[in-house]
C-alpha cells in the first residue's frame, strides 16, 4: 500500500492547471508580459552594444593608436628619455603636433587646424583614408599635405590647391577623410592637417609657449607583454617628463570613457523596465483578484495553499520567460541601431555579435523581475479560504506583513544589486534606488493626495458627467496609482533631459548682449602685443583682456621632491599634478568666475619669499596641500619657491580662460611668457576678415573662435541627446503598454459601469463624456507630476552642481505635457468605445460567452 502512497499532485500537474488556466486568460497575460518586453529590449540592446564596442575597441587597440606603443611629451626629449628609446630599438616614425591656424590662398580662407608634422611610416597599424587613395603614402615624398576632407568640402578645397602654415607654402595632396583613433564630431573645433615633418622648423611656429606635443612610435612582437614594459618604463619615462601609453592602455581608457555612458544609458533603460514591473504588480494584484472565488474551488477541492499559490507562480515565470525571450531577442535587433545614432562620435566601427552572457541576462531578468514583482499580490492567494466560493460579495485577500516585507526587501535589494553590476560603485548605486523611490514616492504621493482631496472637498455642484467621472478614479479595483506612476515617470524622464540640455548648453553659451569675449588670441609672442592689439583697435574691435602666461612644473609639495613622490606607492597626491605643464598667469585681483576660500589674495609680491600663490580647489584636493604649505616650482630651468596664500573656488564651465596657479604682480614679469589675447566680434564677416588679416602678418597665433566651439558643443549635446531620448523613449512606450494593460483589466468593471449607466437612462455621449474627462484627469495629473517633478530636480542640479541660473525650456509644458494629455486620452477612448457603441444586452453576451 505504502508504495502507492503520494503526498498529492506533482509539477506535471502544477504546470498543466497553470496552462489551462492561462490559456484562457491569454489576453491578460499577454499585456502583462509586453509591460517587460520594452525595458528587457532596452537594458539588453545596451548591454550587447557596450560590450561590442568594448570588444572592438580592445580588438582594434593597435589600429587606434597606429602603433604598439609610443612615448610622448610636451618638450623635446632630453638625453635620459633618448636614451631609452634608442635601447628599445629606437622609433618607427616620430610626430610633432600643436594647434595652428592654417590659410588657403586661392580661397581666401583661414581655419584654426591640429597640425601634424609625420615622418617614418605611420600608422603601422590600420590606415589613413584619403582621396585619391594615392595621396596617404605620397604626401612625404612630394612634400605635400593631407587636409581634413570636411574643410576641403566646407571650403570648396580641390587637391593641388595649396595650404600656407606658418612660413611654409604645401600644395594640398588629397583628403584626409580618417586618421587612427579619431572621430568626426570631436575633430571639428581643429580638424587635422598631416604635413611632412621635415617642414615643422621652416613653418617658425615652435615658440615659446606654443603647446606642442612631441610622440614617437614603435612597433613590438606580437608576443610582447604591454603591461610589464608600462611597468618598468612608465616610472622612469614620468621622472623625465614624458609619457608611455600602450595601445592596450590607450583602448582601456577610451572603453572606459564610452563604459560610463553606455552605464548612463542602461540606467534610463532599467527605469523603462521598472515601470514596466510596476505594470506586472497591477496586473496581476487585478488578475488574481478576479481569480479570487477560483482559487478558492481549487482549495474546496483539496489544494492546498501552496499548490495554488505555485499554480499563479508557474503562469507568472512562463510570462516572464516568454517576456524575456521576446525581450532579449528585440534587444538584440535594436542594437544594429546604434551605430546609425552614434556616428561620428565613435572611434572604430562596431562588429555586432550575439553574447550568450547578455542573452542569459536578459532571459533571467525576464524571469526574476516578473516573479519579484508579482510576489507582493500572489501572497493574497495563500489566504483565501475555500468558502469564499460560496460568497458572493469578494473580499479583499489578506497578506501576511512578514511576507510583504520580505518581498518588498527582497526588491530593492535586486535593484541595489542590479545598478551596482551596472555601475560598479555601491554609493551611486544607492543614490541611484533612493532616486528612483523618491521619484515614485512622490508622484504615488501626488496621486494619493489628489483623491484625498477629492473626497474630502468633491465638487457637488458640478454637472453630473463631470462629478462622476472624478468618481471613477475611485471605483473599486481602480488603477488610479498605476497610471499616474506610468505617465509621470515617462514625462519626468523626458522633461528631466530636456531641461538638463538647456542647462548645459546654458552653461557654454555666450550671451550676445554681454561683454564676454567670443574670440580669443593664443600664442601671441611678447613683442607682438602692441601691434597685434593696434590691427584689433583698427577695425573698431576692443581689447578685452591681455593675459600673461608663464609655463612651468611642479618641483617639490609641501617640501617632498616630485621624484620623493613618485616614489612613495603610499602617497595620494593625484599623479597628473606632478606631470603636468601648468599654464600660469599673474594679477593683482579676481576675476568674475572665482571666489576665495581660504587664505587671503595677495596683489603684490615683488618682495615677498616665498611668494604666495592662490591655488584653485581641484589642485589643493588632488596634490593634498593647504594654505601655508611650501611648493617649488621649475620656471623653465629657474626654481621659483611660493607658499600657498589662498585656495580659491574657480568655475571652470564658464566660456573664459581660468588657472589653477595664479601669481601676484611683481614676481613672474621677467620670466619668458606668451600672452593671450581677446576679443568680441559682431558677426561672422567680422571674424572672417580678422582672422585673415592677423594670420598673413602674425602666423604663430591661433585664433579660437568661441562661436564655432559652442556649435560644436551643441551639436554634441544635440546628439546626445537624442540618444538619450531615444533611450527614455522606451519608459514612454513602456508607460503606453502599463496604460493599455491597466485599461484591458479594468474593461469589464467598465462594461458594468457602462450597462448600469445606459440601463438608468444615461446616453452614449454622456458616457462617452464621463470616459474621456477620466483620462483626461488622468493624464493631467501624472503629466504635470512629472514635469514639474523634473522641473524641481532641474532647479537643484543648477543650484548644487552647476550653480548658475536656470531659465527652463517651454517644450515639455508646450508639447510633452499637452502630448501625453492627448495620448493617453486617445488610448483610453479606442478601448472604450467597443463597450460604448453597442447595446447592453450585446455586451453581457459576448462578455459572458
Amino acid at each position: 500500500m505504502n508504495k502507492h502512497k503520494t503526498s498529492g499532485p506533482g509539477f506535471s500537474w502544477l504546470f498543466k492547471m497553470a496552462w489551462r488556466d492561462g490559456k484562457a486568460s491569454g489576453r491578460k497575460l499577454i499585456i502583462f508580459m509586453a509591460s517587460i518586453v520594452l525595458g528587457i529590449a532596452a537594458v539588453v540592446s545596451i548591454q550587447s552594444f557596450g560590450e561590442n564596442l568594448k570588444d572592438t575597441i580592445a580588438l582594434e587597440s593597435k589600429a587606434l593608436m597606429g602603433a604598439d606603443f609610443k612615448i610622448d611629451s610636451d618638450d623635446p626629449p632630453n638625453e635620459r628619455v633618448l636614451q631609452i628609446m634608442d635601447s628599445l630599438g629606437g622609433p618607427k616614425a616620430k610626430e610633432i603636433n600643436f594647434a595652428s591656424m592654417a590659410a588657403f590662398p586661392q580661397h581666401e580662407a583661414t581655419k584654426l587646424m591640429q597640425v601634424r608634422g609625420i615622418e617614418g611610416g605611420f600608422p603601422f597599424y590600420g590606415e589613413l583614408e584619403t582621396q585619391p587613395v594615392s595621396a596617404a603614402s605620397a604626401y612625404q615624398k612630394e612634400g605635400a599635405a593631407l587636409v581634413d576632407a570636411t574643410v576641403m568640402l566646407q571650403l570648396g578645397i580641390q587637391p593641388g590647391d595649396s595650404i600656407k602654415i606658418g612660413k611654409v607654402s604645401l600644395p594640398i595632396a588629397g583628403a584626409l577623410n580618417a586618421v587612427p583613433g579619431s572621430t568626426a564630431i570631436f575633430s571639428s573645433v581643429a580638424p587635422p592637417v598631416l604635413i611632412p615633418y621635415r617642414f615643422i622648423e621652416e613653418s617658425g611656429l615652435v615658440q615659446t609657449g606654443s603647446r606642442i606635443d612631441y610622440e614617437f612610435y614603435f612597433t613590438a612582437a606580437p608576443s610582447a607583454d604591454m603591461e610589464k614594459l608600462d611597468e618598468k618604463l612608465d616610472p622612469m619615462l614620468d621622472a623625465e617628463e614624458a609619457d608611455l601609453d600602450t595601445h592596450t592602455s590607450t583602448s582601456d581608457r577610451l572603453g572606459r570613457r564610452y563604459e560610463n555612458f553606455g552605464k548612463f544609458l542602461n540606467l534610463v533603460a532599467f527605469i523603462a523596465l521598472l515601470l514596466g514591473c510596476v505594470g506586472i504588480a497591477s496586473a496581476i494584484h487585478i488578475y488574481i483578484k478576479e481569480k479570487l472565488r477560483a482559487v478558492a474551488v481549487l482549495k474546496c477541492l483539496g489544494a492546498s495553499k501552496k499548490q495554488t499559490f505555485l499554480i499563479y507562480l508557474i503562469q507568472v515565470a512562463m510570462m516572464g520567460l516568454i517576456g524575456g525571450l521576446v525581450g532579449t531577442v528585440a534587444g538584440l535587433l535594436l542594437q544594429q541601431v546604434f551605430p546609425l545614432l552614434l556616428e561620428g562620435l565613435l572611434p572604430v566601427d562596431v562588429q555586432i555579435t550575439f553574447s550568450l552572457q547578455v542573452i542569459v541576462m536578459g532571459v533571467l531578468l525576464g524571469i526574476f523581475m516578473s516573479v519579484l514583482f508579482a510576489l507582493y499580490p500572489l501572497i493574497g492567494t495563500l489566504y483565501i479560504s475555500p468558502l469564499q466560493a460560496l460568497r458572493v460579495i469578494k473580499e479583499e485577500s489578506k497578506k501576511s506583513r512578514k511576507a510583504v516585507i520580505l518581498v518588498s526587501a527582497g526588491i530593492f535589494l535586486f535593484i541595489f544589486l542590479f545598478s551596482l553590476w551596472l555601475l560598479e560603485d555601491w554609493v551611486y548605486s544607492l543614490a541611484f534606488v533612493g532616486g528612483i523611490l523618491l521619484t515614485f514616492a512622490i508622484l504615488a504621493g501626488v496621486a494619493y493626495l489628489f483623491m484625498q482631496a477629492i473626497r474630502k472637498y468633491f465638487p457637488q455642484q458640478w454637472g453630473f458627467v463631470a462629478r462622476q467621472s472624478l468618481l471613477n478614479l475611485f471605483r473599486p479595483q481602480n488603477q488610479t496609482l498605476t497610471l499616474v506612476l506610468a505617465i509621470g515617470v515617462g514625462t519626468f524622464l523626458i522633461s528631466t533631459l530636456y531641461f538638463s540640455k538647456d542647462l548645459l548648453l546654458a552653461q557654454a553659451s555666450i550671451e550676445s548682449q554681454s561683454s564676454s569675449p567670443n574670440m580669443i588670441l593664443l600664442d601671441v609672442q611678447s613683442e607682438q602685443r602692441q601691434a597685434l592689439s593696434q590691427t584689433i583697435k583698427a577695425k573698431d574691435l576692443p581689447v578685452l583682456s591681455d593675459i600673461p602666461i608663464v609655463t612651468m612644473r611642479v618641483q617639490s609639495l609641501a617640501g617632498r621632491s616630485v621624484q620623493e613622490i613618485r616614489k612613495d606607492s603610499t602617497s595620494r597626491v593625484n599623479g597628473w599634478v606632478l606631470d603636468h605643464e601648468f599654464r600660469t598667469t599673474y594679477r593683482d585681483s579676481l576675476i568674475a568666475s572665482e571666489s576665495i576660500e581660504s587664505g587671503s589674495w595677495t596683489a603684490e609680491g615683488e618682495n615677498l619669499n616665498p611668494v604666495p600663490v592662490s591655488i584653485s580647489t581641484n589642485f589643493a584636493e588632488d596634490a593634498k596641500v593647504d594654505v601655508g604649505d611650501k611648493l617649488v616650482f621649475n620656471v623653465q630651468g629657474v626654481l621659483l619657491e611660493a607658499v600657498v596664500g589662498s585656495i580659491r573656488k574657480v568655475d571652470w564651465s564658464r566660456m573664459q580662460l581660468n588657472f589653477s596657479l595664479v601669481f601676484p604682480e611683481g614676481v613672474l614679469e621677467k620670466a619668458p611668457q606668451f600672452h593671450v589675447l581677446t576679443t568680441k566680434l559682431p558677426g561672422k564677416e567680422k571674424s572672417a576678415e580678422l582672422q585673415q588679416e592677423l594670420v598673413k602678418k602674425y602666423p604663430n597665433v591661433s585664433i579660437i573662435d568661441l562661436q564655432q566651439v559652442l556649435n560644436v558643443i551643441e551639436m554634441l549635446l544635440g546628439r546626445i541627446s537624442w540618444i538619450i531620448n531615444f533611450m527614455a523613449f522606451f519608459s514612454i512606450l513602456t508607460g503606453i503598454i502599463v496604460l493599455l494593460g491597466a485599461i484591458r483589466t479594468s474593461k469589464y468593471q467598465r462594461i458594468r459601469e457602462s450597462v448600469l449607466l445606459r440601463t438608468l437612462g444615461a446616453k452614449s455621449k454622456q458616457i462617452l463624456n464621463i470616459t474621456a474627462l477620466e483620462y483626461i484627469y488622468l493624464g493631467v495629473l501624472g503629466g504635470l507630476s512629472g514635469v514639474l517633478l523634473s522641473l524641481i530636480s532641474s532647479q537643484l542640479l543648477a543650484w548644487l552642481v552647476f550653480e548658475s541660473p536656470f531659465t527652463p525650456s517651454l517644450i515639455p509644458f508646450l508639447i510633452i505635457f499637452p502630448g501625453i494629455v492627448l495620448l493617453v486620452l486617445v488610448i483610453g477612448l479606442s478601448n472604450s468605445l467597443s463597450v460604448i457603441r453597442k447595446p447592453p444586452l450585446e455586451v453581457l453576451r459576448k462578455e459572458v460567452s
